[in-house]
């Protein structure tokens, strides 16, 4: 984890490395106070949400026999050895259970602490259950958030924390979309254990998914994870295994540094695990060769990529442990109905499951699935009259073709709702007057699995009204629940919806929510709406400003500017809202204007994201 120099009280501080930003926002909204400490006085560099309500520094806090936390945290920096211990009341009354972790910030020695309030109960139990929950919500931040979705491969991930939170911590799979159908599947295994070992498999990650865009093949890939890994210490001696799928034609090219091989299972429930050359674990052995080897996924056959601890039996790899993963798999890709519809994405949670059947796991397991569907998914074609009775004749096979595809339930409403929007326009509005015509509705995925769907009728828009009151927000809701959507009004309207098809984690629900400090509001008072945002405006924040300025400009029907004057922290998510709604104002023919004051952190995050030149800056 790497920390800028910032007083604690200032928020979450900066991160340089790749996957920092999530990082940071997990243990932003900890319940437990975390602060993390550096340079040889150990001062504190940051502090969460938790530790700056208290109003106080870990330095004031007595943890046991009267040590205080500072001088605990000289003896973990010293030794590089966690420890936990229970302690005396905090500031607030409350008893305390504090856990301390070694970690490295800016090449100085760190300690990270986290302090945790009991309430009923205390002791070392009640000490371990923090640590349980802070190793959680990071972890989890870290994992992807989505998977893509190819029209030819369906992909689903689990993940289930090791038993004792002292093995628990740095397993992790992904997914990288590279373009024309081949996707990289990655799932590998750092050093450590806890919020180190998490940190040190976001940078990993990181640098795979920056490697894999500029290189894919998994040779390179590999070796220059091993350079990298040889330069970090905290990388360093971590396993990985690194394929790319051709979805198309199921070639899988593929090499590993450390990692068993993945299992596949074929369509009549036949398996093996595929031929791997040994290597070294990255950055242990400088120089080593990687030699990639290819094999074959023919259509319904299942590729179950997994990490050490999904094969180990009493902490360590195993014939019985590769064994039981091999009969999991076949009992849960063979079940009734597991490839049926949108089944496959609960393949990833099925296999997971039944390795965790025992009561105590030694390690974490991560496991990715990828399944190559046996059939390919056809366009969809409806000719209808544009009238109202038909649009439950849309609905219908439209829900039924998305749910071909294997999307999520929330997505496939979402685009059901938008294209019924659209639809709904052309049968109420555009015929108006004169006798009803036609309205064509179509559905194509490409092979990165980006949907179309266009409604085209051939009668006339009419612009909406500058506040259209309760009706006329087909528009505001289509761009609120899909990627793109663009009109053409010559001879007709078309109307185009575009999404990149995505799939959930099965673990969604038990992913660490929140609320956002960031306060977003609309200024209707000049002739031009205003969006003015302030405090930190995290992911939350950025959903909620994307909500506003979607709002304000009636889906981006009309202009809005975007105040972010009083802004103290501006996201990554935030970013990505305002580079969507600089696009959304191009294709309707206007520029966004953002109000950031130069020389500020946020005009400098706009400027070096690229927006100089798609927003008009103030």
């Amino acid at each position: 984890m790497n920390a800028s120099q910032e007083s604690p009280s200032s928020g979450p501080a900066p991160v340089d490395d790749a996957g920092g930003a999530a990082l940071v926002a997990a243990l932003e909204t900890a319940s437990a106070a975390i602060w993390c400490l550096a340079g040889t006085a150990l001062e504190p560099v940051w502090a969460n949400a938790r530790a700056r309500a208290l109003g106080t520094g870990p330095h004031d806090l007595v943890a046991v026999a009267g040590r205080r936390v500072t001088e605990l945290a000289g003896s973990v920096a010293r030794t590089g050895r966690a420890e936990t211990v229970h302690g005396d009341p905090d500031p607030t009354g409350q008893a305390a259970s504090v856990v301390l972790q070694p970690l490295e910030v800016r090449g100085q020695p760190g300690v990270l602490v986290v302090v945790e309030a009991e309430r009923t109960d205390s002791g070392p139990a009640a000490a371990a259950v923090a640590a349980e929950d802070v190793v959680d919500q990071v972890q989890h931040s870290l994992l992807p958030p989505a998977l893509p979705l190819l029209p030819d491969v369906r992909l689903s991930g689990g993940y289930h924390r090791a038993s004792s939170v002292h093995a628990a911590g740095g397993d992790w799979y992904d997914a990288v979309p590279l373009g024309r159908g081949r996707l990289a599947l990655v799932v590998g295994d750092a050093v450590g254990h806890g919020v180190p070992a998490a940190g040190a498999m976001s940078r990993l990650r990181g640098a795979m998914r920056s490697l894999a865009l500029r290189d894919p093949s998994p040779a390179a890939v590999v070796a220059a994870l091993d350079a990298f890994a040889g330069q970090m210490e905290d990388v360093e001696g971590a396993s990985v295994f690194y394929g790319v799928l051709e979805a198309a034609t199921g070639r899988l090219t593929y090499a590993a540094a450390g990692h068993p091989a993945p299992l596949i299972v074929q369509a009549d429930g036949g398996a093996e695990f595929l031929p791997l050359a040994p290597r070294p674990p990255l950055g242990s052995l400088p120089g080593a060769s990687t030699v990639a080897a290819t094999a074959q996924l023919p259509q319904g056959a299942t590729l179950v990529l997994f990490s050490d601890g999904a094969v180990a039996t009493a902490g360590s790899l195993s014939a019985e442990g590769l064994d039981r993963l091999a009969q999991v798999s076949r009992a849960a890709l063979t079940a009734p109905g597991a490839l049926a519809g949108d089944a496959p994405g609960e393949l990833a949670a099925a296999i997971v499951e039944g390795l965790t059947d025992a009561a105590e796991r030694p390690d974490d397991i991560a496991v990715l699935v990828a399944h190559r569907r046996a059939e390919t998914t056809e366009p969809l074609a409806l000719d209808l009259p544009a009238v109202p009775a038909a649009l439950p004749t849309v609905r219908r096979h439209l829900g039924a073709w998305l749910a071909g595809l294997g999307m999520g339930e929330q997505d496939r409403v979402g685009v059901m709702v938008a294209v019924g929007e659209a639809a709904a326009n052309a049968a109420e509005h555009a015929y108006r007057g004169v006798e009803p015509g036609r309205m064509q509705v179509t559905a194509a995925v490409d092979v990165d699995g980006q949907l179309t769907v266009t409604v085209r009728d051939r009668g006339r828009w009419r612009p909406p009204d500058r506040d259209p009151g309760d009706r006329g927000r087909g528009l505001l809701i289509m761009r609120q629940l899909v990627d793109g959507v663009v009109l053409q009004g010559e001879g007709g309207t078309t109307v185009t919806l575009s999404m990149r098809l995505r799939r959930s984690p099965e673990d969604d629900e038990d992913r660490p929510g929140g609320t956002s400090t960031a306060d977003v509001v609309v200024d209707r008072s000049a002739e031009c709406p205003v969006v003015r945002a302030t405090g930190a405006v995290d992911m939350l924040g950025a959903e909620q400003m994307r909500i506003r300025l979607l709002e304000a400009s009636h889906g981006g029907t009309g202009r809005v500017e975007l105040d972010l004057t009083e802004v103290t922290l501006f996201s990554s998510a935030a970013v990505r809202v305002v580079l969507a709604m600089a696009r959304i104002a191009g294709e309707e023919g206007w520029r966004l204007v953002v109000h950031a004051p130069e020389g500020g952190v946020t005009r400098h995050v706009l400027e070096i994201s690229g927006l100089g030149g798609l927003v008009e800056l103030r």
